[in-house]
């Protein structure tokens, strides 16, 4: 592992790795950070790590190639949560995948960080391959995403694309496109259960926007005794485990 030391907070580096707390920035330079051991680790897994930054005499067991060690005022200054790591790790883009695989999640224009987060954490856990989310979607560089999956944004092939591109793409590969509602839906229990599917959940507040529901197969619904709808998180956990991979 090359090792380098940097002291002073205006050195170039550090202010090119703050900038990337900003989504404009991140997305410019294809770039990341990741804060925290276990969030690291995962990174470090996936083989997405280009520099690993750590407090200088701070142990650690990470393999990357390159590491800088830093003061504990420059650490403060890269972490943005309130109890401070004592390491980050800059990060590249994943690539674009070659396929979608046959399980797939696909978020029409949610905003929630946390709940983009845990979407790709229970996607991740129950088997399916791909999570595409809409264009106007949140930041999936975004800190509240990475924590909210727990580092499953690491393994899982994550896009932001256009849906109804995507949705056409799949059902030319003959994959049912799965929309969710409450507007002439039927109980989701009442699907077959097949290897192949692509849900689509949609914003907190609005749903799945209608010309998205259009090009759906059919619309399910989640059936309950009480209130109308379930926070999108754990309706994606529930249709998840419902088409699990076996």
């Amino acid at each position: 592992m090359k090792t380098y030391e940097i002291t002073s907070l205006t050195n170039e580096r550090v202010k090119a790795w703050t900038k990337l707390h900003q989504p404009k920035y991140r997305k410019e330079s294809g770039q990341f950070l990741v804060e925290g051991e276990h969030l690291i680790l995962e990174a470090e897994k996936a083989g997405l790590i280009d520099t690993l930054i750590g407090v200088k005499g701070v142990p650690h067991s990470f393999m990357c190639a390159t590491m800088v060690e830093v003061t504990p005022e420059i650490m403060r200054k890269l972490c943005v949560t309130e109890s401070n790591s004592d390491f980050v790790a800059v990060c590249s883009d994943r690539p674009h995948p070659a396929s979608l695989g046959q399980r797939i999640l696909l978020l029409d224009m949610l905003q929630d960080p946390g709940n983009v987060g845990t979407i790709l954490r229970t996607a991740y856990s129950f088997g399916f391959e791909s999570v595409v989310v809409s264009e106007n979607s949140v930041d999936l560089t975004n800190e509240k995403v990475i924590r909210g999956s727990q580092g499953a944004i690491f393994h899982i092939p994550t896009v932001q694309a256009d849906l109804q591109e995507t949705i056409r793409q799949l059902k030319a590969r003959h994959i049912p496109v799965i929309g969710t509602g409450l507007k002439n839906a039927v109980a989701f229990e009442t699907l077959p259960l097949t290897s192949s599917v692509a849900f689509v959940l949609g914003n907190e507040g609005a749903g799945v926007r209608k010309e998205i529901l259009d090009l759906c197969d059919t619309v399910v619904k989640i059936e309950m005794s009480a209130f109308e709808s379930l926070n999108v998180a754990i309706a994606a956990g529930i249709l998840c485990y419902r088409f699990r991979k076996p």
